[in-house]
Order: C-alpha cells, then sequence, then structure tokens
C-alpha cells in the first residue's frame, strides 16, 4: 500500500485596519468573528484560474474577494501562526499577516461567504465570540501600528 502523507489545511488570514483604525471582521455560518482570508488557490491546468504566486498574493485575493478593500499584506504577525479546530476533528493551520489597507475609507462589503461583515475598534475585540488566535493576532497588529 502506498503511503499517503497528512495533509494540513491552511488559511491565511489578514489584519486589516480602516482610516478610523478600526479592525475589519466578518461573521461565519458558526457564529464567529473572524479575520478576512482564505485558502491559497492551486489554479486549474488550463490556466483558466491562476495558482496563487505567493502567500501574500493569496490573501491580498482573498481579501478583496471577501471584502471588495484592497490590501498589501505586510509582515507575518509574530504568534500569528496556530491551529484551530473549528469542527470536531478538522483542524486548520492558521498563518496570520498584517495589512496595509490602501483603500480605508471604501465601506466594505460582504460575500457570499459570510453573513456579515463589521468594523470594531481595539477596545470592541475582546467581546467578540471569536477564537483566541485571532484575538491575539489583533491585539499584536494594534502593538505594531502604534510604533
Amino acid at each position: 500500500m502506498a503511503y499517503t502523507p497528512p495533509l494540513w489545511p491552511v488559511s491565511v488570514k489578514g489584519v486589516a485596519l480602516d482610516g478610523a483604525g478600526r479592525v475589519l471582521l466578518l461573521h461565519n455560518e458558526r457564529a464567529e468573528w473572524e479575520l478576512p482570508g482564505g485558502r491559497l488557490e492551486i489554479g486549474q491546468p488550463d490556466g483558466s484560474m491562476p495558482a496563487d504566486s505567493s502567500v501574500e498574493a493569496a490573501l491580498e485575493r482573498e481579501v478583496a474577494e471577501e471584502t471588495g478593500w484592497t490590501v498589501t499584506a505586510g509582515p507575518q504577525i509574530d504568534g500569528g501562526t496556530w491551529i484551530y479546530e473549528p469542527l470536531p476533528g478538522r483542524r486548520v493551520l492558521i498563518v496570520t499577516y498584517g495589512c496595509l489597507v490602501q483603500t480605508p475609507d471604501v465601506t466594505p462589503v460582504v460575500s457570499h461567504e459570510h453573513k456579515e461583515v463589521g468594523l470594531f475598534t481595539e477596545k470592541e475585540v475582546s467581546a467578540l465570540p471569536m477564537p483566541d488566535g485571532y484575538k491575539r493576532s489583533i491585539a499584536t497588529w494594534y502593538a505594531h501600528t502604534r510604533r
């Protein structure tokens, strides 16, 4: 029998702040708030969908698709890589980047992938139903932007 190595789904997420310093979050089907982002595209052999050229390009594409915002992926957030189990037995490796928003005054839109889009102040984040890994990444990015 041939060996099949285990594969981990990887989701790249971005912490993006609007012009007023509020963080962009999306409400999902599990009634949680999460950072925008998603999986890397491997592309189609016929070229109808190109593969993402980098993790950063995937993040920039995902944020645009999910919210209408244009971002430039910045540095990977210290402590922003963690394992999340959104459903029992299903684990995902989360990799989080800070983002420079190129369109901070554009009102974000919600895509078909989420139920709601929201902008929250740093203080509001702690009370939101959201995995702690996202909260840590958001806090770290806020601290980074104050330097």
